[in-house]
């Protein structure tokens, strides 16, 4: 029997960024893995011209629900949808919400963000950071919560070299911040982004490490996790293997990069890849909130493997993560807890892993029939030799203008050519004396 599936069952989760890739992903394996788990509420606000409601039964047809589907019909009845906007005072949550959060939640996973590199700082700061510290106020108001389970980024300290397992100071007072941006123009504010910023790369690691912080600071009593993810990338093994959703991170590169689209990206050939399945950082996710509210333990920071960055700044450099507590908590999993939550990630078997996540993108992302697969590749093998044709005609040229019209050029060749006369040659009379 599993315990982590064991401890779900019979609770009541609260779960934010649910309509999101890591969030559906989270909401399918709980109700999988723990098909008695009470309820789980999701924070969900119109968006696009979609209501809640419309929100949450688009997620609900997603094939990522698929294998829970066929075994429970009804697991969309344990799903609970609260109208709430992160960004507004309270939430934004009716009265009668809630006290429903209040007194029934046990666990919270905090997974909603702006995960979006350029997003005006000042909105990435309602989001990432003053979202959660509203989430943080409502959390410790519930009567039987257990545990609060916050999703970070494994570069939320990316201007340090070597990131340990600790909360750093921020790179600036939150409540400062806060109060600037509230009362500056939005044409100052995008004019001293870069300055506030400093070596931080974008407001998505900036306003995630201000969260991190503030996490720390207003805890209170609550029993805390952070889990710091790299790059998360399609899944490894579950629901299915290479399922993916969002053109984010790698998955825009490998659909540009398989239709020919993007030919060139700037990286360092010395630097890691740093990516991740989203299903490793889930199961490490749900095992590490089993754990903190068992364990009651007050700070866990847990981290993923490295991933790859789309961005110049991080394709080109590493980072050394320690990962103590991650094989900690690995420690303490039984035989089958490490089965069902495998987040073992020196199992996983890159290359494989690799091509499934491009036939994933094909199958899901761009919904493309996988007979296709012979015709795409031979588009890339026309693709390639187009290129090739071109290179080569560009040298020709380029010979012919530049470097065929200097006497030297033109002694070099001589040469050649009778060095190749001279061997032919020689080839002719071996044959003959041969024969």
């Amino acid at each position: 029997m599993s315990s982590v599936s064991a401890y779900y069952n019979g609770k009541t989760v609260l779960i934010t960024g649910a309509t999101g890739f890591m969030g559906k992903v989270l909401v399918e394996k709980l109700l999988r893995s723990s098909p008695d788990v009470k309820a789980v509420y999701i924070l969900v606000r119109p968006k696009a011209g979609q209501s809640m409601q419309e929100r949450v039964a688009n997620m609900l047809k997603c094939k990522v629900f698929d294998r829970v589907r066929e075994d429970c019909p009804n697991f969309h009845e344990k799903i609970k949808p609260i109208n709430a906007e992160l960004t507004q005072p309270k939430l934004a949550i009716s009265a009668e919400d809630e006290e429903e959060l209040l007194t029934r939640v046990n666990i919270v996973f905090h997974c909603a963000a702006t995960v979006r590199f350029d997003e005006p700082l000042k909105h990435a700061l309602q989001l990432n950071a003053m979202g959660t510290q509203r989430l943080l106020e409502l959390a410790r108001q519930m009567q039987n919560l257990e545990a609060f389970i916050h999703i970070s980024t494994a570069y939320a300290n990316c201007v340090r070299k070597c990131i340990d397992e600790v909360i750093y100071p921020p790179p600036a007072e939150p409540k400062k911040l806060f109060d600037l941006v509230e009362w500056l123009d939005e044409s100052i504010i995008q004019d001293i982004t870069p300055k506030l910023l400093g070596d931080w790369p974008n407001t998505y690691t900036y306003t995630k490490a201000l969260s991190e912080y503030l996490i720390q600071q207003e805890k209170g009593n609550l029993n805390i996790a952070i889990i710091r993810p790299s790059i998360v990338g399609a899944s490894w093994h579950e629901p299915f293997p290479g399922w993916i959703d969002s053109f984010n991170g790698t998955s825009g590169i490998f659909v540009a990069a398989g239709k020919g689209i993007l030919r060139t990206v700037i990286a360092n050939n010395e630097a890691v890849a740093d990516m991740i399945p989203v299903d490793v950082a889930i199961n490490l996710t749900l095992a590490a909130g089993w754990f903190t509210a068992v364990h009651r333990m007050m700070k866990i920071i847990n981290r993923l493997h490295k991933s790859m960055m789309l961005l110049q700044y991080f394709s080109t450099q590493s980072w050394d993560w320690s990962s103590d507590n991650m094989n900690m908590l690995m420690s303490h999993l039984n035989t089958e807890d490490k089965k069902l939550y495998n987040f073992d990630v020196r199992q996983l078997h890159w290359s494989e892993y690799i091509e499934s996540y491009c036939l994933g993108a094909k199958k899901y992302l761009l919904n493309e029939d996988m007979a296709g697969i012979p015709a795409a590749k031979q588009h890339l093998r026309k693709l390639r030799n187009i290129r090739y044709a071109f290179n080569t005609t560009l040298l020709v040229i380029i010979w012919r203008i530049f470097i065929a019209r200097s006497q030297m050029a033109r002694n070099i060749w001589y040469f050649v050519v009778s060095l190749c006369y001279k061997f032919l040659s020689y080839f002719r009379a071996s044959s003959t004396l041969r024969h």
